[in-house]
């Protein structure tokens, strides 16, 4: 054997034996899984919407397309004349499915109090949700969202909503579809408030959609914050009776790209340790970021934190 030949056999070994540790070397650096999917909130892209720059039809394409989200959250304020428009429900299905679009639920704004101590005002409420129940279902959505709304004391309306959460659960069992309420403002954004109402509730297919910005129980002038309900107490006491997903909320990020309102750290903590593996819904409303660009840090800090929890 010439010595060329030995050199060559001797560095060919060193070199499968420096392969055999790559894996290992990989492995350190490899991404960690997500323990939850994310979803994309159609609100997040509410002022090109109003704006008429892209239509909830739009919306399945504008997901997967410009930010690889695959599972998306409707709001009924874009199709509000549509939830029993089989032509249209028919058109957005094909659209989701050329998109490869899972649909998750569809947030109901508009259609009445749920938590008014008017029994008349509850009845109307819960009947025009119906169709919203129906459409989920048409759609393949798991879920609902329903705001507890209304007027009056905390106990006249943590009753009314009982009852009508209680109502309507019936209604959407029979479809398998969930009623979530999210912290809303008012006594909705009191976690223990809500969370009471859950617990008198206990409906398989009822619960909540804990918001992590949320909890402004009364507002002033401007929209400003007058008593706020602390968040991460919130979101404690609402994950016990969550349905399938939370959603997480952005403003403003900071230089390093984390949100400046919430501690992602803290809050995806008090998420995982109450054992949830569901959906979380980016709903981006800043206002110094354009919507896309905001959606795109929202997932990315998501996406850098979560697996660290």
């Amino acid at each position: 054997m010439t010595s060329n030949r030995r050199s060559f056999l001797k560095q060919a070994a060193g070199s499968l034996a420096g392969m055999a540790t790559l894996p290992a070397a990989f492995a350190e650096t490899a991404p960690q899984k997500m323990w939850f999917d994310i979803s994309l909130a159609e609100w997040s892209l509410h002022k090109a919407l109003f704006a008429k720059k892209i239509t909830n039809l739009d919306f399945p394409s504008v997901a997967r397309k410009e930010f690889d989200i695959s599972i998306v959250e409707y709001v009924n304020q874009f199709f509000k004349d549509k939830a029993q428009d089989k032509t249209y429900l028919n058109d957005l299905l094909t659209r989701c499915k050329d998109n490869g679009i899972t649909n998750h639920l569809i947030m109901i704004d508009g259609e009445g109090d749920m938590a008014s101590p008017d029994a008349s005002k509850r009845a109307q409420a819960i009947e025009n949700h119906h169709k919203w129940v129906e459409c989920a279902k048409y759609l393949g959505c798991k879920t609902i969202r329903v705001n507890a709304a209304g007027q009056g004391t905390e106990q006249e309306m943590a009753k009314a909503a009982v009852e009508s959460l209680s109502k309507l659960g019936e209604f959407a069992k029979t479809m398998n579809i969930n009623i979530t309420v999210e912290n809303h403002g008012g006594y909705s954004s009191n976690g223990k408030w809500l969370s009471g109402v859950m617990k008198q509730v206990n409906m398989k297919n009822v619960g909540t959609l804990p918001d992590f910005g949320n909890f402004c129980i009364k507002r002033g002038e401007n929209h400003s914050c007058l008593e706020e309900y602390d968040r991460y107490q919130g979101v404690k006491e609402l994950m016990p009776y969550v349905k399938g997903g939370v959603s997480t909320k952005f403003h403003d990020f900071d230089a390093n790209g984390n949100c400046v309102e919430t501690d992602y750290n803290r809050m995806l903590k008090i998420v995982k340790e109450s054992g949830f593996k569901g959906i979380a819904g980016i709903e981006y409303e800043g206002s110094t970021l354009d919507e896309y660009d905001g959606i795109r840090k929202s997932k990315a800090l998501l996406e850098r934190v979560a697996p660290t929890i």
